[in-house]
């Protein structure tokens, strides 16, 4: 794998990164008002640079995993103009995150309750200005976060695909980025893509990869040391190999039914691996003091984001 000039996929990754950084830096005033919480909220950023890859239902099944080995899960759809997180599991929203950052609802009343006890907060479909959010939307979904009443333990986000603003934003507010990949050689690409813009202009270093409807035995580690030599040649990150999950016939059918592949077929190949992955994820360490997980539900809000990246931008 040769790394080549990408497509741009959302032009605004091409804005200077002093505007994503004091996007987030003016979060801070926000939030100044209330207490840290003594125990701090996992975030985990899940993106995939290309669609395809199955990338939604891998974080539907991981949130239910870790929900099993007893975490307090709550799932964001983050692709906030075309989710589908909720038709996923079959479920019917009276209201979506375009209420929320509207003012119309509260981010406490839009969640709702998802199979095994995992909560969702839906987006909404088809309104393209919630591509990019503002400054303003920003501010109200951050606010929305530090109001919850019964936080969870561990915030999920499902990005889009491709590299928008919000892709960048929402992995710049998490304490991992974990990356979803297939053995298609357009997957790798778009995730070394991600990745690059990620830590040669925002200066996220750290990331995780899972790759996805593996069909032959050592294709998933292959896989990630095709891209760990790119990145370890061009890029001065860390990339984490979480696993892989075998492309399972009983997948497709489990979304034919609207059920997480956990739920339907639990002793399905592919269960079984991402059941392992969400044992894995509750075991991960992080740093509350350094990017944004944390800052979306305490009193520290995006300084540390502002200060670690203000040094270089």
């Amino acid at each position: 794998m040769t790394p080549r000039p990408h497509r741009a996929m959302n032009a605004d990754w091409k804005r200077p990164a002093t505007h994503v950084i004091d996007q987030a830096s003016g979060l801070r005033a926000a939030v100044q008002a209330h207490s840290p919480r003594t125990q701090p909220v996992q975030v985990v950023a899940v993106s995939s640079g290309k669609g395809g890859v199955g990338k939604t239902n891998v974080v539907t099944n991981l949130a239910v995993a870790c929900a099993k080995h007893g975490r307090k899960v709550l799932v964001m759809d983050a692709d906030l103009a075309l989710g589908n997180v909720d038709i996923l599991l079959g479920l019917a929203p009276s209201a979506t995150i375009e209420d929320v950052l509207t003012g119309d609802r509260t981010l406490e009343e839009v969640i709702i309750k998802g199979p095994e006890g995992i909560s969702i907060l839906p987006a909404a479909s088809g309104i393209q200005e919630l591509s990019n959010l503002t400054y303003e939307q920003q501010l109200r979904l951050q606010a929305g976060f530090l109001q919850l009443s019964n936080p969870p333990d561990l915030l999920m986000i499902d990005c889009a695909a491709g590299i928008s603003s919000n892709v960048l934003y929402f992995s710049l507010v998490a304490h991992d980025t974990l990356i979803v990949v297939s053995p298609e050689p357009g997957s790798l690409t778009d995730a070394y893509a991600l990745i690059k813009i990620l830590s040669t202009r925002y200066h996220q270093q750290h990331f995780r990869l899972l790759v996805n409807m593996v069909r032959k035995p050592n294709e998933g580690r292959e896989v990630f040391r095709k891209l760990s030599l790119v990145t370890d040649r061009f890029l001065n990150v860390s990339l984490d190999f979480v696993g892989w999950i075998p492309f399972d016939d009983c997948v497709p059918l489990a979304v034919s039914q609207q059920r997480p592949v956990l739920v339907a077929f639990p002793r399905a190949m592919a269960s079984r691996a991402l059941s392992q992955v969400g044992e894995k994820i509750g075991k991960w360490t992080y740093d509350r003091h350094l990017r944004g997980g944390y800052q979306l539900f305490g009193s520290m809000g995006f300084g540390p984001i502002h200060e670690e990246m203000g040094k270089t931008a």
